[in-house]
């Protein structure tokens, strides 16, 4: 695998899904597919998520420090204008062009909002200990391993230290039908499928990313998984956590009592997500 012929191809795919139908594109349904997002709704879902990660963050004594944010393939800006309810500034950053310019717009009246361009497979724009919270949402599954594990090191580098990082991925394919067709075909295929069958106007890759990937990806840097808590509304052919990551030497506090130590140290929190995204 090339990383910047990857990246590149990232960029050219989300480029083109932004561009035809850029809501569905951030939230997948079907119902929804040919522009048919109601925008009051469509935002109300990013309130929704930002509001059950914060409490989940306030519950686990989590990212006390509350000044700047970023959210790490933000599309058109659903969750960046969520965070902006706790945070004092909130940086959105994305590969795809065209859905930077839907989220400048969308967003235009909301000062404490900043979107940014990155096609990089870092995330130098920004300087180290910048962020009290990085956020991402359904993103590095996007993003080939290799790839994906890059950016949870830039993550930790510009997560202030006794900040948090947040990311919601696919911890492993379901043994359905479409579940199995994307932990087995090749990529191609798939791409194939969703366009043809599917009416995708570009294809969306996926990988997992199991949490003992995640703690051997971010504890080499100084970070630590707190917390994995299952999403059980999300994701349909994808068992969905979402991961809990402590920068620097802080502690997080466990505090829900319903929740069971891991052996990777981190704990899992048995409560389905309260969330139903699309």
């Amino acid at each position: 695998m090339n990383p910047r012929r990857s990246l590149a191809g990232l960029r050219r795919d989300w480029t083109r899904l932004g561009q035809a139908d850029p809501l569905w594109a951030v939230c997948v349904d079907r119902a929804k597919q040919g522009g048919r997002w109601d925008i009051a709704e469509f935002l109300a879902s990013g309130r929704a998520e930002i509001a059950d990660a914060l409490a989940d963050l306030d519950r686990l004594g989590m990212c006390a420090r509350r000044d700047d944010a970023l959210d790490f393939g933000c599309g058109v800006g659903r969750l960046t204008v969520a965070l902006t309810a706790y945070f004092g500034s909130v940086t959105g950053v994305d590969i795809s062009p065209s859905m930077l310019g839907h989220a400048r717009k969308l967003h235009a009246a909301s000062p404490r909002c900043r979107f940014v361009l990155n096609d990089r497979l870092d995330l130098q724009a920004f300087p180290s200990s910048c962020f009290d919270l990085v956020y991402s949402s359904l993103v590095l599954q996007h993003i080939p391993t290799a790839l994906a594990g890059g950016y949870l090191a830039e993550f930790v580098r510009v997560v202030r230290p006794g900040g948090a990082i947040v990311i919601l991925v696919p911890e492993a394919h379901l043994r359905t039908l479409r579940g199995s067709v994307y932990a087995y075909a090749p990529h191609r295929l798939i791409g194939l499928i969703q366009r043809t069958a599917y009416g995708y106007p570009a294809p969306m890759r996926m990988h997992t990313l199991p949490g003992s990937r995640v703690r051997n990806l971010v504890e080499p840097h100084g970070a630590r998984v707190v917390a994995s808590i299952p999403k059980v509304a999300y994701g349909g052919h994808w068992r969905m956590m979402e991961h809990f990551i402590v920068s620097g030497g802080a502690q997080g506090q466990r505090q829900d009592g319903g929740s069971t130590v891991s052996s990777g140290g981190s704990y899992v929190v048995d409560r389905p997500s309260r969330i139903n995204r699309p």
